[in-house]
């Protein structure tokens, strides 16, 4: 029993120093139209944020500008971010328009200037904005730690000639199986450790017209 207690166990990671934590918005995870399991992601996403804060690792919250009449327009109910943000120089909002939360964004600027190569990645939607963002990280170098059970997605429909429905469970795995072999998937979000950046993290850079920090969202359109 022994043995195969430490044949199944999983053997601990090296910890991570920023945590990306993708569009967990009130659209996405509450409601009826929140993802399958939602309230699973988010306690991971707890979890996650509590300890990343604790070892004074750097937290970016990603956060989707829908278009107009989208569930995740900008200033709408569903569009805001449904876990609170943390205070301080090392948790910061980063608005996005596309599914990769590098495009046009300072997510990279914040990972470079904090000395954050190793990162967590948790959210919604896996095949879409977590993947994508995931998959950015990989290509410019960063070790990305994708934990299991903190991403979600919806159901695939049926399509007539191709399949039945495919469950979001089934979606969210094929998704981070597609990222390859240079992804690090563990099983639980709880396996995931984190350290503070090395250097000490600088100011941050400038946001280029984007909001980098969490404390007062941007003023609505004059109407």
């Amino acid at each position: 029993m022994v043995g195969m207690t430490a044949a199944l166990a999983v053997p601990p990671i090296r910890p991570v120093h920023a945590l990306i934590v993708v569009d967990l918005q009130t659209a996405f995870v509450a409601g009826k139209e929140a993802v399958p399991d939602a309230e699973r992601v988010l306690d991971r996403a707890r979890d996650l944020l509590g300890r990343a804060r604790e070892a004074g690792a750097l937290v970016v919250h990603l956060q989707n500008d829908g278009p107009p009449g989208s569930v995740d327009a900008p200033h709408t109910p569903g569009w805001e971010l449904h876990l609170p943000v943390g205070s301080g120089p090392r948790e910061h909002v980063v608005r996005k328009t596309e599914d990769d939360g590098f495009a046009g964004t300072p997510l990279g600027a914040l990972l470079t200037g904090a000395g954050a190569t190793e990162l967590a990645v948790c959210g919604v939607l896996s095949e879409m904005c977590v993947a994508a963002t995931a998959r950015t990280a990989l290509a410019l170098g960063h070790r990305v730690v994708l934990p299991h059970d903190a991403h979600a997605t919806y159901d695939i429909p049926a399509a007539p000639g191709i399949s039945g429905v495919v469950p979001a469970a089934m979606s969210s795995r094929a998704a981070e199986w597609a990222l390859g072999d240079e992804v690090e998937i563990v099983p639980h979000a709880a396996a995931v450790p984190f350290a503070a950046p090395s250097p000490s993290l600088p100011p941050a850079p400038a946001a280029s017209g984007r909001r980098l920090s969490p404390a007062v969202p941007p003023p609505s359109p004059a109407r």
